[in-house]
């Protein structure tokens, strides 16, 4: 019998770190993966959260719509680049911000429009009424 203090037989210990397994082995990395995990560390990238300038472009589409198409192209552009959340917030952004824009633009014309024509109406308002 042997004793646990005795020295191992030769070809027992493993080999020095750097070098090649024998021929014939394969390679030992460690502890096998786990079921359900991915081998050697690859895997999903972490989330990397929303972008910025999707959220402003969100925002800025009530409060300034211009500002929020400006945005929502911006974000996009980086949401392409950097893989991160929010793309769906960007186009909200330029959409909204887009219509927005057109319905104001066609409110002001409706708006000078009625003033005109109740400004040069001789049984209208007439100037007094803006007076």
């Amino acid at each position: 019998m042997s004793s646990p203090y005795d020295p191992p037989p030769p070809g027992s210990q493993p080999p020095p770190p750097g070098t090649p397994p024998p021929y014939g082995q394969p390679p030992q990395y460690g502890q096998p993966p786990q079921y359900g995990q991915p081998p050697y560390g690859y895997g999903a990238p972490p989330a990397q959260g929303y972008n910025g300038f999707a959220i402003a472009s969100l925002v800025c589409a009530f409060l300034c719509s211009p500002l929020g198409v400006i945005f929502g192209f911006i974000a996009r552009s980086q949401i392409r680049r950097t893989g991160q959340q929010g793309d769906g917030l960007a186009l909200a952004g330029i959409i909204t911000g887009a219509v927005l824009f057109v319905g104001g633009i066609i409110w002001t014309i409706f708006v000078l429009n009625t003033a005109n024509h109740i400004a040069n109406d001789p049984y209208g308002l007439g100037p007094a009424w803006f007076g």
